[in-house]
């Protein structure tokens, strides 16, 4: 095995091993929707890999996610502001 794969394998089960921040519950690796109101924008994306708790539901995005969803955010501001600049 890589360090890499090693590397890896042990964020996987701390993650898995860490509990909710709101209800201590177990973390299991899943999918949850993400959704934002913004700037006259709603942002839904369906599925996103995360960290769910199996006991509330409460999703956690590891940072591949994260930065996914930051980009689409700010692409979207840009392009809603030329959509209003013209107001």
């Amino acid at each position: 095995m890589s360090e890499n794969t090693d590397a890896l394998n042990s964020v996987r089960e701390s993650a898995s091993a860490m509990g909710c921040i709101h209800c201590q519950g177990k973390m299991e690796r899943g999918t949850a929707p993400f959704h934002i109101d913004r700037k006259g924008y709603h942002l839904m994306f369906d599925s996103i890999r995360a960290w769910v708790c199996i006991q509330c539901g409460e999703a956690y995005f590891d940072e591949p996610q994260v930065e996914v969803i930051q980009d689409a955010i700010s692409a979207l501001d840009h392009r809603a502001l030329k959509m209003t600049a013209s107001i």
